[in-house]
């Protein structure tokens, strides 16, 4: 087979594995060699449906012992099949590295013949990349469950980051959909990276030119909307790999229908994008907000809203914190807060150093004041509204999702628009910004713009009735549209 029909299939088999972040490492270049890898990361150039494809990102081979059933790889489907040599798998590294095409290597497998001979042939790639081709670039390569602990340990000196992937939330989703596949032989290589991170760290603070094991940490991948499990079964395992492993990241994949199984879900639809959105928003709060994954999800609330983020869900799920006042609320009780993070917390708190911070001075701390004002007072002055009412705030901030979804197209009218019959907007309407007791739908003889007169007026912070404006324009439509009326032929 020809070098370029197998790039063709196994960078396309490759295409579902997201867990290739590439920042952490850094790897200077040596006399005589080519290539390093920097401690921000490489140079990222994004797809469409937003995955990173700066890196070479592709399969040592996709020819798999295995019978996953969502696996687009898996030993029945009749897809075509190709495997990589060794060194053309780093000779095509090192082409298109000179090239200025990729940066770095994202390398995994199929289980092809034992895991022990995968795993074998990609320490194989690094070796040649690294000890012949002197190649000082990034190197991100899949640790193979199963495989010899040696072998590990080697791919572990040459390579920038490993991960080994979970795929499935629970052992019984595991045991159904990939039956071969075991957990204690996924999470032993995950113990074993983390030992050799731990030891080569210690080793460093009394040696420093010992050689470095995986320095851009470990991570692992998560499928979402495959199985049944819940938002908060996933957070938890997730907390879980952070705390006993010392991930890197856990990535989160929705689910794309490549296979058809009964059990799977029926393919059609779209994959739940929006979930895993929400669900790194979640994985974000616990890395860098200090939050628990018991204080996001309850066992009788385990589902994240996906109209608002989780940040706001929180908040609005305790009303007995809620408002804050941002001129006594210490670092951490701030980062709690939505719309404010750990800039704009850091800024609120040293301004604070020369005085009281007024609503003016918030903004220019960086804070999304959009959100932040309904959670918050400022010098005893609360500027969401008449009060802090969770349901009031949730329906306006539920409004300001669909609104930026579905976006704002602003058009030219025309003689046409004016005479026939208006047509539904699907964003929400709202009497006023100080007064706001409930959202209502638009009416239908109610104009795109005079609904947008509300969100530019909230977005800017300056809360005021709009309702003057609103009227103003209703009154102009309809002298508008007797006007057309008039001038059309009897």
């Amino acid at each position: 087979m020809e070098l370029s029909q197998k790039l063709s299939i196994l960078a396309e088999s490759a295409k579902y594995d997201v867990s290739c972040s590439s920042s952490g490492s850094n790897r200077a270049n040596t006399p005589g060699g080519i290539g390093n890898a920097a401690t921000a990361g490489i140079c990222h150039s994004w797809s469409d449906d937003g995955r990173c494809i700066s890196l070479l990102k592709i399969l040592m081979t996709n020819d798999c012992i295995y019978d996953c059933t969502y696996c687009v790889n898996r030993r029945t489907n009749d897809i075509p099949r190709a495997t990589f040599l060794p060194r053309e798998l780093a000779e095509l590294t090192i082409a298109f590295y000179l090239r200025n095409y990729i940066e770095g290597l994202f390398l995994s497998a199929a289980i092809r013949e034992t895991p022990d001979r995968t795993m074998e042939d990609m320490v194989e790639v690094m070796r040649l990349l690294r000890e012949e081709y002197r190649f000082n670039g990034y190197i991100h390569v899949k640790a193979i469950p199963g495989a010899d602990p040696l072998l590990i340990a080697k791919a572990g000196q040459l390579a920038d980051r490993m991960s080994v992937n979970i795929e499935l939330p629970s052992e019984r989703s595991l045991h159904l959909l990939a039956p071969q596949k075991k957990r204690e032989s996924i999470l032993l290589p995950m113990g074993q990276i983390r030992q050799g991170i731990v030891q080569r760290r210690e080793e460093r603070k009394r040696f420093k030119k010992a050689p470095a094991f995986v320095p851009a940490g470990q991570s692992t991948q998560l499928m979402i909307g495959a199985t049944p499990e819940s938002d908060r079964q996933i957070l938890r395992l997730s907390q879980g790999l952070y705390r006993k492993f010392q991930m890197k990241r856990v990535y989160y994949s929705a689910y794309m229908a490549v296979n058809t199984s009964s059990l799977l879900p029926v393919p059609g639809g779209p994959p739940p994008t929006l979930r895993e959105h929400r669900l790194y928003q979640a994985d974000w709060l616990l890395r860098f907000y200090h939050f628990d994954a018991e204080e996001l999800l309850q066992e009788e609330m385990p589902q994240l809203d996906l109209l608002l983020d989780p940040k706001c869900m929180w908040a609005l799920r305790h009303p007995e914190i809620f408002p804050i006042e941002v001129n006594r609320a210490d670092y951490q009780t701030l980062l709690r807060i939505p719309g404010i993070g750990p800039t704009s917390a850091r800024r609120i708190a040293s301004a604070r150093r020369f005085g009281p911070l007024n609503f003016d001075g918030l903004k220019r701390t960086g804070a999304v004041l959009k959100r932040a004002r309904y959670f918050i007072t400022c010098q005893g002055k609360y500027y969401g509204g008449r009060d802090f009412d969770p349901r009031r705030i949730h329906q306006l901030l539920t409004a300001e999702h669909t609104y930026e979804q579905q976006g704002y197209q602003g058009v030219q009218m025309t003689l046409t628009d004016l005479v026939s019959e208006p047509k539904p907007l699907p964003y929400a309407l709202v009497k006023t910004v100080n007064d706001l007791p409930h959202v209502v739908s638009r009416p239908p003889d109610v104009p795109e713009k005079t609904a947008q007169l509300w969100h530019q007026s909230h977005k800017t912070g300056n809360p005021g009735t709009v309702e003057n404006s609103v009227m103003t324009n209703l009154r102009a439509l309809a002298q508008r549209k007797e006007a057309a009326h008039e001038s059309l032929p009897v």
